[in-house]
């Protein structure tokens, strides 16, 4: 499956995705985690890049009462599930392709398992940068198995029991095959860190999410240079 066949994917697989998803004990958790290390504060205007049905902009409304959120995703129906929901009046969700964001400037960026499905990622990583205010910070929840060889091993466990999940509850097996393998081509931590910092991102580390997913999922911190750093 081609990465750009992704959005429509999730059109058709929208009705079972949180149904697949809480079955997984650690998943909200995990992004919850990950939206802290945002290091949120009333007042800040986030963008939620590639939120879905909405996962990850309730791990963002639980890391910071107060704050703007700008949700966004290109699959008009996992936006239509996201809106269904019930959110306070800080949160307006839109329809776009992650390239063609147009909201303004941004505190920070929480991108939840988007970087992985992008057919360039770098273009977009540095757009990023650029809409992040001085000293924004930008976070990346995302796999990233290969740099070893036993998270690539539970991995592939994991997705003996996520494929046909998925092919039972939305009927198409492809989209959960593809899955398991742009996890295992997409960058290794080490790489992805590199990527960020060749975009322009400073102060970047990453750490592996707790439980099941420890060295399968990894929260990846980066930072716009402050105003001072960019003359």
């Amino acid at each position: 499956m081609d990465k750009l066949e992704v959005p429509g994917k999730f059109d058709r697989a929208a009705h079972g995705y949180d149904l697949l998803v809480g079955l997984n004990p650690g998943y909200h958790p995990a992004l919850r985690r990950s939206a802290r290390a945002l290091g949120l504060r009333h007042g800040m205007r986030v963008l939620d890049l590639g939120c879905g049905t909405g996962a990850s902009t309730a791990a963002l409304v639980l890391a910071a009462p107060g704050v703007e959120i700008v949700a966004v995703d290109a699959s008009a129906g996992m936006l239509d599930r996201a809106r269904r929901k019930r959110w306070p009046d800080r949160v307006r969700f839109v329809h776009s392709r992650a390239e063609d964001v147009d909201e303004g400037r941004f505190d920070a960026v929480f991108a939840a398992y988007l970087v992985r499905n992008l057919p360039e990622p770098d273009p977009l990583l540095r757009r990023l940068k650029d809409m992040l205010t001085p000293g924004g910070r930008l976070v990346l929840h995302e796999y990233s198995v290969r740099d070893s060889a036993v998270s690539t091993a539970v991995w592939t466990a994991l997705c003996g029991v996520i494929v046909p999940a998925g092919w039972l509850v939305t009927g198409d097996r492809s989209l959960y095959t593809y899955l398991w393998r742009s996890v295992v081509r997409f960058d290794g931590a080490t790489a992805l860190r590199d990527r960020l910092r060749r975009n322009g991102f400073v102060g970047v580390s990453s750490s592996p999410s707790r439980g099941l997913q420890l060295g399968v999922v990894h929260t990846f911190l980066g930072h716009a240079p402050e105003q001072e750093q960019q003359r």
